[in-house]
């Protein structure tokens, strides 16, 4: 089905903006994504759009085409409309020339294959939709199963983290759980839960990894709850040579990560 909009005021317009709040995003079950290479990352990894909106007089592309004919194929819709209206529904003023409606993913810990990967990301209550994408980012980079999101997290289907992740939230599986759930659920299986700690503590390189790893990081401002903290099987130190005490949440994690990624192919 294809169709154009004309107006600001058409519900079909008033319906995606709205799905830029949380409790409309929860109520819906549905999210949007924005931009040619976010959505041809989600069609490469086998997710359509249900609704695919595009600005018109936008210049034609090859990738383009190509998402617009898979959505068709697959029953999907296609709105055009024009920039100004997109930027409407996105919240951007200079918005990419097509966005997509997306239904949001199963996150619950059972969907989760451990043995999928070597690495997991975990955060517990990190609330910066920009870390949140970074971690989703990071966690591709270094072929991470996923992020699972502890206890209060950002939405990761906000329009702010989903667009932070580059097409990561895609391609990594994400799982959101309170702690009492988590830990039972981590032991009732392999894994390895390391954090990032000043207590009783390894130097990250050369620490005793193993086999899936799950790499904790806690809040940006205050970081894990010692009880968490000494349920970890190992706790790790990053050095801090200058005057800051800490890393950001997601760059401590990238750098844990690799490292852990080094030593398990070492």
């Amino acid at each position: 089905m294809r169709r154009t909009i004309t107006g600001f005021s058409n519900p079909t317009v008033k319906y995606l903006r709205s799905l830029r709040e949380k409790k409309h995003r929860r109520r819906e079950g549905k999210f949007l994504a924005e931009g040619l290479r976010l959505l041809t990352d989600a069609r490469e990894c086998g997710r359509l759009p249900e609704m695919l909106v595009m600005a018109t007089g936008r210049d034609g592309h090859p990738l383009l085409a190509a998402l617009e004919q898979a959505v068709a194929d697959a029953g999907g819709e296609i709105v055009e409309c024009a920039p100004e209206i997109l930027s409407r529904i996105t919240g951007k003023d200079n918005p990419q020339a097509v966005a997509g409606l997306f239904t949001e993913f199963d996150t619950a810990l059972s969907a989760l294959d451990r043995n999928s990967a070597k690495i997991w990301l975990v955060a517990q209550a990190l609330r910066d939709p920009g870390n949140l994408g970074t971690m989703l980012r990071t966690g591709d980079a270094v072929g991470a199963g996923g992020l699972i999101l502890i206890d209060d997290c950002v939405d990761p289907f906000s329009v702010e983290a989903v667009r932070a992740s580059m097409g990561a939230i895609f391609t990594q599986a994400i799982a959101q759980a309170r702690w009492e759930e988590f830990l039972p659920w981590l032991r009732a299986g392999e894994g390895q839960l390391v954090a990032a700690s000043l207590r009783d503590s390894h130097p990250y390189r050369g620490a005793p990894y193993r086999a899936p790893c799950f790499l904790l990081v806690g809040n940006e401002s205050r970081g894990l709850p010692e009880e968490y903290e000494s349920a970890c099987d190992l706790r790790v130190t990053l050095p801090m040579r200058g005057r800051a005490d800490s890393l950001n949440a997601a760059v401590a994690s990238a750098v844990l990560a690799y490292e852990v990624l080094a030593a398990l192919e070492g």
